[in-house]
């Protein structure tokens, strides 16, 4: 960025046919996001071949590398990252938004010492002010909430629940929870393991009873009895070491300092969109 002089990521789409109502939901659902944890949009751009969307470069990877080399993490850092991805989460669902793609992938870091964890790619997300409930089947296998396999409508926020749990999982055993560690590329298994909740915590390692108890109220079949974003926030667990900034929403927002150039219209999106097509 000229102005400013930090560095942007920027995302290129080509022209034509890729840019389809995803695209235009992705940009117009994370425009509206204005949050710490989720990388935030900047504007889009148009160049001869591509439409280019511009936003936060979060200089610290993805969380998905971090795992890959520590292993996998302490029961406290692993909620360090999980505490930051349920106020990124619970920031989207209040802004009737949900993700409906969450993964390690999708969770980025910044360059700080105590990183701070940033949400992106919004592609699949699902804005339920301006869409019904979600019918179609997305998401990374691994990932996905027993509803949405079985292909009933389903309620995206619990969706996400869901999600985290993986992510939390995986941050705490370097493992993904509903894999065949035999087999793991056979998708098959995975999701017969995924819609009959197969999954185990190894016996060697020393997790909390309490980090023991949220993974199995995350891990629950049946949408209306799992545990919700509200709760996950007033569990035990996860209050423990809760960093100031996430206790008081509040405090959080005014942070968060608005940039000097002003925000892109969205008929100046809409139509820079329509342009691209």
């Amino acid at each position: 960025d000229r102005v400013t002089k930090e560095l942007v990521a920027v995302k290129y789409i080509e022209r034509g046919d890729k840019i389809d109502e995803n695209v235009q939901r992705e940009i117009i659902n994370h425009r509206s996001l204005r949050h710490p944890n989720i990388v935030r949009f900047k504007e889009v751009i148009l160049t001869p071949s591509h439409l280019a969307i511009v936003m936060e470069y979060a200089s610290g990877g993805e969380l998905y590398d971090r795992i890959c080399n520590a292993g996998r993490f302490s029961e406290d850092e692993a909620r360090f990252f999980f505490q930051q991805l349920i106020s990124g989460v619970n920031y989207c669902h209040a802004m009737q938004i949900c993700h409906r793609d969450l993964k390690l992938e999708n969770t980025l870091l910044d360059g700080s010492p105590a990183p701070r964890l940033k949400i992106c790619d919004f592609g699949y997300s699902k804005s339920s002010v301006l869409h019904s409930q979600p019918k179609s089947t997305v998401g990374t296998p691994g990932y996905i909430a027993p509803e949405i396999l079985l292909r009933q409508e389903y309620d995206g926020k619990m969706a996400d629940v869901w999600s985290c749990g993986v992510t939390l999982y995986v941050m705490l055993v370097g493992a993904y929870p509903f894999e065949d560690p035999a087999e793991p590329r056979d998708y098959r298994k995975t999701i017969q393991r995924i819609l009959s909740v197969t999954y185990s915590i190894p016996e060697d390692l020393n997790l909390s009873p309490g980090c023991r108890q949220l993974i199995s109220r995350i891990f629950v079949a049946d949408p209306a009895t799992r545990i919700s974003i509200p709760e996950i926030k007033s569990h035990e667990w996860f209050l423990k070491n809760l960093p100031g900034d996430l206790m008081d929403e509040n405090r959080m927002s005014s942070q968060f300092q608005e940039p000097e150039q002003p925000m892109q219209s969205l008929d100046t999106i809409m139509q820079i969109i329509s342009e691209a097509t």
